[in-house]
């Protein structure tokens, strides 16, 4: 959804009733990716550097809620990620036997400059979406927490000293919008488990928005 889309969701669904105006676009369709408007490219966050980047992120966005890096601190953040206690190619290979669609997974190796691990040389893995229509970020994200917290229990840790602890949550549950996904991978549930948990609730979403989108 576009920001106006939302703007018109919240304002309606969840009845906030403010005297909203929203301008349609012109030239814009869906379907259209940054690149294919023409537009220059402005970076919308230091940490967010292509659009390449902005794929990845709904996916690696989620390791913010973990003591793992998600890039920050390289010229790939978001595309790269790891920690210094992982092994890269069996962390890749833990995810290539999900076969997801439209994404590849290559061992990499890197040394953040500053943010988590600075100056340490990580090993992990970094992105290659190769068809971003196939890709679902979501699931790939959830898959590459999950993994990480199956593989590595003794080091794996959910984000510590956050200011979300101030207002009693946990920043894994803040990413997610709930504790419920945090409590599935405590209690050892499969990737294909959590994710149909929240498939009932998806399709609620989707009806709902229809209403509201305007391209």
């Amino acid at each position: 959804m576009t920001i106006g889309e939302m703007a018109r969701l919240f304002n309606e669904h969840f009845g906030i009733g403010c005297d909203l105006e929203v301008v349609e676009m012109t030239g814009w369709g869906r379907e259209m990716w940054h690149e294919d408007t023409g537009l220059p490219w402005t970076l919308p966050s230091p940490n967010i550097p292509t659009i390449d980047t902005c794929v990845v992120f709904p996916a690696t966005v989620h390791l913010e809620g973990t003591e793992l890096s998600e890039g920050r601190g390289t010229t790939k953040p978001f595309e790269l990620n790891g920690a210094p206690y992982i092994d890269a190619y069996a962390w890749a290979e833990s995810l290539r036997k999900f076969d997801f669609p439209g994404i590849a997974f290559r061992e990499c190796y890197f040394q953040p400059t500053f943010s988590e691990f600075a100056g340490e040389t990580c090993a992990g893995i970094q992105l290659h979406v190769t068809d971003r229509a196939a890709f679902t970020p979501v699931v790939v994200g959830l898959a590459m927490v999950k993994t990480a917290y199956d593989i590595y229990p003794e080091h794996f840790q959910w984000r510590q000293n956050e200011y979300e602890y101030e207002f009693g949550k946990n920043p894994f549950d803040v990413v997610c919008g709930t504790d419920k996904i945090r409590k599935a991978f405590e209690a050892g549930e499969s990737l294909d488990e959590i994710v149909a948990a929240f498939g009932p609730r998806f399709s609620e979403f989707k009806k709902v928005r229809e209403k509201f989108l305007m391209y």
